[in-house]
């Protein structure tokens, strides 16, 4: 496969595959995704980046933090 298929592909895959192949990329060339320090397991890594690229592409798809604020607060009076 050339690298112009492989490209074109790439528009094809969804968010977290992507970030699967960025995470891949990083891996190759020998440069870590993050911080060596970071307590965040692999596993940990792929879930947050892939809520990120959902985020990204719905941003209005979850709650403000007002909202989220509001329910915490409603529960802790019950």
């Amino acid at each position: 496969m050339s690298k112009t298929e492989i490209v074109a592909e790439l528009a094809k895959l969804t968010p977290a595959e992507r970030e699967e192949i960025r995470l891949k990329l990083a891996e190759l060339d020998g440069t870590p995704w993050d911080d060596q320090e970071d307590p965040l397991t692999d596993r940990e890594k792929v879930l947050l980046d892939a809520r990120l690229a959902a985020y990204q592409q719905d941003p209005d798809g979850g709650s403000s933090w007002a909202e989220v604020e509001a329910r915490i607060r409603t529960k802790l009076r019950t």
